[in-house]
């Protein structure tokens, strides 16, 4: 049986605040909300992540928070300005600026609640088609040409999303979610949502093989949950998106993927995916259509220790091309004292020789020749105090590759290097 229907006022961050009058929450200061349909199967915002992902209920939120006239609203954000410089033959240096902002709205409406979100960002101004130098990074296209050792710029719009959740019971809810650019159910968090990466402005090189999708252009999303548990499916469009990153780049809905997710207590999340993309990249790039299937798992933990509180995500992934290629990723931050976090990524990753641009190879080989790549990346994040509703900073990464002496000729050497110093603004943590 559904259960019973009554009014109380809840806080959309802490669902187990409970009021029976008007007011505001006794841990964060948010309005609290009216809920008519209030039930132990409400879940924290802190559990929400991109898409539909989960992440641990004891992640730190940052946000600026507010509600009115029965809507609660969030805006979120971030971004870097600084000077990148990567080392080496295939090196490059460049003065770039890596942002997005995100709103959200939710309401009670027909017995559960909805929930609206953009997510925009100005890079195809700030990098540039063309992207900005990363050595070893690898994925999507510039002037028809596959990019390596380059980051793409992400598009002007990167979610545009409607969510509907409702309660199906005492302990079962449903879940819908569509998405005219958005997340499917595949893969973690994707990398700028995860609080493990929170002060990294750059993506893993294993992007591609585990949370690549957050970026797609037509979803569909349908899930059962329980207070721990979550099965979801999606159809979806799996090509990523072209070098136009002003428009909508709409094909058929072509894809499909599964995700079982997990929070079986406060500080972990787990999940398990598998996705089909059919031809995610252009034929004329590949020379065929060649589909990639992808299978993902990733555990997050958030500890909030005593002198610290620790950020972690392990995930694996592997695309099944022409040749299995598999990834392996794990990243921590550890946030000192509100205002220091040092973070460390380190993977592993297969590429191909079509991944790396590698001469020689054509055709099918370029598929099927396959190179173990390694790196470690080490930063620090040092934040002022809020300015209103922004969070200044200053950081600084720097990472190391290792390549196979195969590949000594195009980069001049087993070890690449490259670094970037940044100024930081973001939404101040809750």
């Amino acid at each position: 049986m559904l259960a019973e229907s009554r009014v109380t006022y809840t806080c959309p961050m802490h669902p187990e605040v409970h009021s029976d009058h008007p007011g505001h929450c006794p841990k964060c200061g948010m309005e609290l909300v009216p809920s008519e349909n209030a039930s132990e199967l409400d879940l924290p915002m802190t559990r929400n992540a991109s898409g539909t992902s989960w992440q641990p209920d004891a992640t730190p939120m940052r946000g600026v928070h507010f509600g009115a006239g029965g809507w609660s609203f969030m805006v979120h954000g971030a971004a870097s300005a600084g000077f990148d410089d990567q080392l080496g033959d295939r090196g490059g240096h460049k003065v770039i600026s890596t942002n997005w902002v995100m709103g959200m709205a939710a309401h009670e409406a027909f017995g559960g609640e909805v929930q609206l979100r953009t997510m925009l960002s100005l890079e195809p101004l700030t990098i540039g088609t063309e992207g900005f130098p990363q050595l070893l990074q690898t994925g999507e296209t510039f002037r028809g040409v596959h990019l390596h050792d380059r980051q793409h710029p992400h598009d002007l719009f990167m979610e545009a999303s409607l969510t509907y959740r409702r309660p199906l019971s005492d302990w079962l809810g449903a879940e819908l979610y569509l998405a005219p650019v958005g997340e499917p159910a595949l893969g973690p968090p994707a990398f700028m949502h995860r609080a493990s990466a929170e002060g990294d402005p750059f993506p893993p090189l294993s992007h591609h093989w585990q949370d690549s999708t957050h970026v797609s252009f037509g979803v569909a999303t349908a899930g059962l949950y329980t207070r721990q548990l979550k099965l979801e499916g999606s159809w979806f469009n799996g090509r990523e998106p072209d070098e136009d990153r002003w428009n909508f780049d709409f094909r058929p809905l072509d894809s499909f993927s599964l995700r079982l997710s997990a929070t079986p207590v406060r500080p972990v999340s787990l999940q398990v995916s598998y996705g089909y993309l059919a031809s995610p990249e252009p034929p004329a790039l590949t020379g065929g259509t060649l589909s990639v299937s992808r299978v993902t798992s990733s555990v997050a933990v958030s500890l909030p220790l005593p002198q610290v509180q620790v950020d972690a995500t392990l995930a694996w992934g592997r695309n099944l091309q022409a040749t299995p290629l598999d990834s392996f990723l794990f990243e921590a931050n550890f946030d000192l004292d509100g205002r220091n976090a040092p973070f460390v990524r380190l993977e592993v990753v297969q590429k191909t020789a079509h991944d790396l641009g590698v001469p020689g190879f054509s055709g099918f080989q370029a598929f099927t020749q396959s190179y173990l790549l390694s790196s470690a990346v080490v930063g620090f994040v040092h934040s002022f105090p809020a300015l209103g509703p922004i969070e200044p900073a200053i950081g600084a990464r720097a990472s190391v590759g290792r390549i196979p002496q195969d590949l000594d000729g195009l980069y001049g050497s087993q070890a690449v290097f490259g670094g970037y110093v940044y100024l930081f603004a973001r939404a101040p943590r809750h």
